[in-house]
Order: structure tokens, then sequence, then C-alpha cells
């Protein structure tokens, strides 16, 4: 439950709140989303939908370090669009863990060269319900189907 709000609209909430981290740069509010265990993997390119493949490019959460990387992130490049909208959310038949299908049309231009890092398909969040709070465990990079 997140301030009176349970099952899937709980979820949409923390998927929510993530967006709007984003979307204003807000490095405290988009770590409030993870579990301290989150693992983030990652495909080389939107196409690569073998696990062979991808990568674990952050390593476990670290707030000290995701901080760290997310304010540079955020310093170094202008959201240009972060268009997010979630097609499927599932909660386990015990309430505690959960699953968010959310595509995914994120757009940043680099600062210092004008160049685009286009973050484009779908993701899949996992989440797991800690001290009554929902937490994300686990996503996948975005891949396109």
């Amino acid at each position: 439950m997140i301030g009176g709000v349970t099952g899937e609209a709980a979820i949409q909430e923390v998927v929510d709140r993530e967006t709007r981290a984003w979307n204003t740069k807000d490095v405290s509010l988009l770590l409030s989303v993870f579990h301290p265990d989150m693992v983030w993997a990652w495909p080389p390119h939107p196409l690569a939908h073998d696990p062979v493949e991808w990568r674990l490019s952050l390593g476990r959460f670290d707030r000290v370090r995701w901080s760290a990387l997310y304010e540079e992130l955020f310093r170094s490049r202008t959201l240009i669009h972060n268009r997010r909208d979630t097609t499927r959310i599932e909660l386990s038949a015990e309430r505690d863990a959960a699953l968010a299908v959310v595509d995914i049309d994120t757009l940043w231009r680099m600062d210092a060269t004008g160049g685009e890092d286009h973050w484009l398909g779908r993701t899949c969040k996992l989440y797991a319900l800690v001290n009554g709070e929902w937490k994300m465990t686990s996503q996948t990079g975005a891949l396109r189907y």
C-alpha cells in the first residue's frame, strides 16, 4: 500500500514516480524507487532479445555511486521528451511481488556534443513489497518487439 493505494494502482504510482524523477531530473526521487538489491541489465541494442548479450553496466544498487552517476547524467544532458505507457501490471497471488511492462520513448540530447541518446522500447520492471513499500528489484533495458 502506498498512501492508501493498493494493488495495481500502487504499482502504477511507483511507475509514475519514476517517470516524474526522469522528467524533473530528481535524483532523490529516482533513487526512492529502487530496492537496495536492485540490479539493472541492459541489452547492447534494442533488438538484443537474448540475455546472453546483456550487460550489468551499473552493478548492484549503491546509493552513493548511483546518485553520482545520475547527477552526472542529468547535468550533462537535456531531456527532449519522456513518453511512457504502462501496458501491463500483474501482482503475484501473494500480493508481495509485481511486474510492470512499460513502453518507453525517452530522448536525451548530450550537451557537450549535441548527440542523441534514445531509450526506445519495452521494459519489464520487477517489484517487491518491502516493509509496506513497493521497491524495484530489477528491470530489463529497453527492447523492441
